[in-house]
């Protein structure tokens, strides 16, 4: 069995912190230049725009035009039983510095996801408001191609005032999602997480 990890899945701080390996992104996408264009692509990032790792080209042209010809690193996993065990070895960069200096404390939180990159057939490819158009884009993770920020249509408070009315803006959402940018949770989830009590809107 084998899984695609997205290049920018890993790493996300509230302090400069690169990922190293496996490669994060720091929301970088396609960039032929020093620094990324969108600190804020697939998430909040927060860190220093010349840190990161492009999305690989499969071949030996720049592509700003077509998901297929990204490179996606793969990870292959051994058997099941505890003597053919696969390790992956997690390495990330502090750039202010991280150990028993008392001035400097070091929480470090890894968050990671991982989708079966199913076949070519379920990448998003529609921009119409049908069923599959809108579930293939709401739901497909993908590095994109194009380095803008999905929009997020969100409520007028913590909770619409009746299920029409949460149906009526999550219909709208769906239909704002853009296949051409990258997606790393379904909106559903990123819907319920920002709406749950203990996250308070943020």
């Amino acid at each position: 069995m084998n899984f695609i990890l997205l290049a920018g899945l890993v790493g996300c701080a509230l302090a400069d912190i690169f990922m190293t390996n496996p490669k994060g992104s720091n929301n970088r996408l396609n960039e032929n230049s020093q620094n990324r264009r969108n600190g804020a692509r697939l998430f909040d990032s927060q860190n220093n725009n010349k840190g990161g790792y492009n999305v690989g080209e499969s071949g030996v042209e720049a592509n700003n035009e077509d998901h297929t010809k990204q490179f996606q690193i793969e990870y292959y996993g051994s058997g099941g039983s505890k003597a053919e065990e696969s390790r992956l070895v997690v390495e990330w960069a502090h750039q202010h510095g991280c150990g028993s200096n008392p001035k400097v404390q070091c929480n470090n939180v890894i968050q990671y996801m991982c989708m079966n990159q199913g076949t070519e057939e379920d990448y998003p490819a529609g921009d119409g408001n049908g069923e599959e158009d809108t579930k293939e884009r709401a739901n497909f993770m993908r590095d994109g191609i194009d380095t803008g920020r999905q929009v997020y249509i969100q409520g007028p408070g913590r909770h619409e005032r009746s299920d029409e009315e949460h149906l009526n803006r999550l219909a709208k959402a769906y239909a704002a999602l853009n296949a051409d940018q990258g997606l790393h949770e379904s909106i559903k989830w990123y819907d319920q997480c920002r709406n749950r009590e203990a996250t308070n809107g943020l």
